[in-house]
């Protein structure tokens, strides 16, 4: 049969969403709302036997709209929900984690690895939680000695930098861990990796918070047999995207081509490339469908290719040459004219992409 997990991180709910206006930052703060619910629908979708939490699920302070949306999300879901508190929303008196009254089905780590044993699941489940803003090596040392097939941890750490303040995990740790799985957060781009014959993962997070964090976030789904699987699930939660759109040949239509269909309330930036002027107060109005789209104007001035064609001097003698073979020679004409726009645009100090 084996084990199936939902592994989820860096929710980072109630996030500060610093650099936006009052607006975007309340609809983002909603759309983060939504994501307890989404992980949880999800994993009863898949029949998950267990969600992994590996912390920062709350940026600092939660609202209470935020905590109850959040543990009743996961108290309906009725799966065995084990979280394991990050640097963002660490263990203590006063943290929501302590302070708080948690649904039955949610166990929280606390200081220092314990375990959990699931004899209805053949699996035995070790965690801890940060008790501030950092955090020494917590699998320094560490064995899973469970006798249990499957042997799992969730923790919040970081995997990619060895003398990180942040739980640093070694491939050294992992591979003598005895865990089959090691469930981690913090580094919010997914990855993965196999030491000996424990696999570690990281989800990153479920939605991006700016524009470093674009395109497509989600969870791990992992099944857990002799061929372990892991699997990454997008969430379609609000995404962030980056963009250039070369508008020289009119950018409104170009702009139409490059987005995705009307109504869209993802976050777009679009920087407006190619030669030309753009009016952006009427191409936002165009646009207005798009309740988040900013627009970059990186045009340059038109270049007139031939100005100086004829005249006594080095670059005047070179585009006269060049304009009188694509005079006779018309079939080459596209590829005279390309050679005297990259000339030009070298001349001028301008970038060139081929």
């Amino acid at each position: 049969m084996g084990l199936k997990i939902l592994h989820s991180a860096d929710w980072h709910l109630d996030s500060p969403f610093a650099g936006f206006p009052d607006r975007q930052k309340e609809f983002l703060r909603a759309e983060q709302r939504r994501i307890p619910g989404m992980v949880t629908e999800l994993a009863q979708k898949e029949n998950c036997d267990l969600i992994l939490l590996s912390g920062d699920i709350f940026d600092g302070k939660a609202t209470p709209e935020t905590l109850e949306e959040t543990k009743r999300a996961l108290g309906a879901c009725g799966i065995r929900t084990l979280i394991a508190p990050g640097n963002h929303d660490y263990y203590g008196a006063d943290s929501v984690w302590a302070s708080e009254s948690w649904p039955d089905n949610v166990y929280i780590f606390k200081k220092g690895i314990k375990s959990i044993p699931l004899p209805d699941l053949d699996c035995r489940v070790y965690g801890a939680a940060f008790q501030s803003m950092d955090c020494a090596s917590l699998l320094e040392g560490f064995r899973a000695e469970g006798g249990e097939t499957y042997q799992v941890a969730v923790l919040h750490g970081d995997p990619t930098q060895k003398n990180s303040p942040y739980n640093p995990i070694t491939v050294g740790q992992v591979r003598s861990s005895g865990l089959s799985y090691l469930a981690l957060g913090h580094v919010h781009t997914a990855g993965a990796f196999r030491a000996g014959r424990t696999i570690c993962a990281w989800p990153g997070c479920p939605m991006g918070r700016g524009w470093d964090e674009t395109g497509d976030k989600g969870v791990c789904i992992v099944t857990l047999t002799e061929q372990p699987d892991i699997q990454a699930v997008s969430l379609d939660t609000l995404r962030f995207h980056k963009m250039a759109v070369d508008v020289s040949s009119g950018a409104l239509p170009a702009l139409e081509a490059a987005l995705p269909g009307a109504g869209s309330n993802d976050f777009f930036r679009v920087d407006l490339t190619g030669c030309g002027k753009v009016d952006l107060q009427e191409l936002r109005r165009s646009l207005e469908s798009y309740p988040n789209l900013e627009l970059r104007d990186r045009t340059e001035a038109p270049i007139d290719v031939w100005a100086e064609a004829g005249e006594d001097t080095l670059e005047g003698v070179y585009f006269h040459m060049l304009r009188k073979r694509m005079e006779e020679r018309p079939e080459e004409e596209a590829h005279i004219q390309q050679a005297a726009e990259i000339s030009r645009r070298l001349l001028l100090g301008r970038e060139v992409t081929l």
